[in-house]
């Protein structure tokens, strides 16, 4: 009975071990993968860029709306989801890929009502300091809400 119950102990501390382990790997691999830009996508017959279905704003790959170092521009955010998810203030920041300084892009901002399809949105002006690729992390309240990835063009 002794010999069963520690092999039961045995076998639960392995698995155990094992999850942690491959959540560790999964983390790892999630933050080594390269950044891309997001996708381009439709809602309403307006050009989005980020995630279909869940947040974006009004982006064009065109010249006029490309980022720019340092040139302040207006986006329309858009996010859909349940109003318990939608229920706090707005904020983003950025991260460049190359493991600079991050920076606060919009902060302690209310959401508006549903706007070409979304359930809420948010007019913004942004810019982004630098050339390169540039994760924005998106937050409803302390949550992170969704991630877009930018490409930063030279002027």
């Amino acid at each position: 009975m002794v010999k069963r119950w520690g092999i039961s102990v045995f076998l639960i501390l392995i698995v155990v071990t094992m999850t942690g382990c491959m959540k560790s790997a999964d983390n790892l691999s999630s933050e080594s993968q390269p950044w891309e830009e997001s996708p381009l996508f439709q809602s309403n017959g307006y050009s989005m860029i980020g995630e279909e279905g869940r947040i974006g704003f009004l982006y064009e790959d065109s010249d006029v709306m490309r980022f720019k170092p340092n040139k302040v521009q207006k986006y329309m955010w858009h996010l859909w989801g349940d109003e318990q998810e939608l229920n706090g203030k707005f904020k983003v920041v950025a991260r460049p890929e190359n493991g600079g300084e991050s920076v606060t892009m919009l902060e302690d901002i209310s959401l508006g009502s549903a706007n070409n399809g979304a359930d809420r949105h948010i007019p913004s002006q942004m810019s982004l300091p630098a050339k390169g690729m540039w994760k924005l992390d998106a937050y409803v309240g302390d949550s992170l809400f969704g991630t877009i990835f930018v490409q930063v063009h030279e002027s």
